[in-house]
């Protein structure tokens, strides 16, 4: 009877260990434009970022680097893939990687944050 209570107590460690190793954190950088010099505070650009990036499902972390142009995104691998975040992004109204911004969302941008041909 000891042995296999032992037996069950070890299966379970082994297994709650192996999920708690499966859990993957990684970090996207995704290269974006904004198009104004004040859009971190402007209500158009950074509220948008700051209502919309922390709640996209799996997101853990996000910075906005608005010198480089990028978005630094830590995520939940089993929650999240790279592609559903620049889609995020771009259904937000921003370009993401090589993907470009959705008119209709860009259209809900303040003009100061519209993209000038």
């Amino acid at each position: 009877m000891k042995k296999y209570l032992s037996a069950i107590v070890l299966v379970l460690i082994v297994f709650s260990v192996s999920a708690q190793q499966t859990k993957k954190t990684e970090t996207l950088i995704i290269k974006t434009q904004i198009y104004c010099d004040h859009c971190k505070q402007c209500e158009s650009c950074g509220g948008r970022f700051e209502r919309e990036i922390p709640f996209i499902k799996g997101v853990k972390d996000y910075s906005f680097d608005d010198k480089a142009m990028t978005i630094t995104i830590t995520y939940n691998t089993k929650q999240t893939t790279p592609e559903k975040l620049r889609l995020a992004i771009v259904a937000i109204g921003f370009d993401a990687d090589e993907l470009k911004a959705d008119p209709k969302a860009v259209a809900k941008l303040d003009d100061c944050c519209k993209k000038v041909n």
